[in-house]
């Protein structure tokens, strides 16, 4: 791509993430060279034995940088909403959770991804769970609908994340929150991993650090923010960018927020 990356559109870049993802879905994970991270099994991201066992194995396809359902507390009835769902995986495991009287609904733009996912549904009977295709900056999802929104390991290729979370935000009901897994830097990245397209599309280039996400999620109107860095996780991350000690620079965090209950006149 002849581009530069620090000169590119937000449409350009998200192109470029649609195409590498693609790929993916298809198998083709040649195309993006020695760079992919698709290969961390679930229970090195901290997902139970069980976890993985017990989800369609065409979902799982290694893309994730932690488990946020971890975090969720997910309840019987409750309503989720899953940003890059990508095959299906969270999805299939939020829809367990949430029961038959709950409803999940995944997200991705990726054409690929969203057939494989229905299919997985389909083939599985996950009647619960819904793919609709839409970018995160602009979701397909009606306000004040959705309970918990979880994500892995997606929002830090949004070119546009304050977007992203003000869309979150607008989606959730009165004291809904967020569980997020994703990738966050610890220290400033070398140009030369921040001007690549391969880094940018495998959930490096385009991490942002803690004290960005906090301002974009306060700004979005979010509350009880809290970012907790996994430092285990830089143990898989130097396998993403072998000899460039990628993990000096990245580490997979958890991201929590709620959007608060409207106050009364009381108080």
């Amino acid at each position: 791509m002849e581009t530069k990356l620090a000169q590119s559109s937000s449409e350009t870049i998200r192109e470029a993430v649609r195409r590498r993802y693609g790929a993916t879905a298809r198998g083709e994970l040649s195309s993006c060279g020695d760079k992919c991270c698709t290969s961390t099994s679930a229970e090195t991201l901290g997902y139970s034995t069980e976890q993985s066992t017990i989800t369609p194995e065409a979902a799982n396809l290694g893309l994730g940088c932690g488990n946020p359902l971890a975090i969720a507390s997910l309840q019987p009835g409750q309503t989720v909403l899953d940003l890059g769902s990508g095959a299906g995986f969270d999805c299939f495991l939020a829809a367990r959770a949430a029961g038959p009287s709950g409803k999940v609904i995944g997200v991705d733009m990726t054409d690929e991804m969203l057939a494989q996912a229905r299919e997985n549904a389909r083939k599985n009977g996950f009647a619960n769970v819904e793919f609709r295709f839409g970018e995160i900056e602009a979701l397909p999802v009606a306000d004040e609908s959705v309970d918990v929104i979880i994500s892995n390991c997606v929002i830090n290729l949004s070119p546009e994340k304050a977007r992203v979370f003000a869309e979150a935000y607008r989606v959730l009901k009165q004291g809904g929150r967020l569980a997020i897994a994703d990738i966050i830097t610890t220290a400033t990245l070398p140009d030369e991993i921040r001007g690549d397209w391969a880094a940018y599309t495998d959930c490096m280039a385009g991490a942002s650090q803690i004290g960005e996400l906090e301002e974009m999620l306060r700004k979005a109107g979010f509350e009880k923010i809290k970012i907790t860095p996994k430092d285990t996780s830089r143990s898989f991350i130097r396998e993403w960018l072998p000899g460039k000690q990628i993990e000096d620079y990245l580490v997979s965090a958890t991201i929590e927020a709620v959007k608060p209950k409207a106050r009364t006149a009381n108080g």
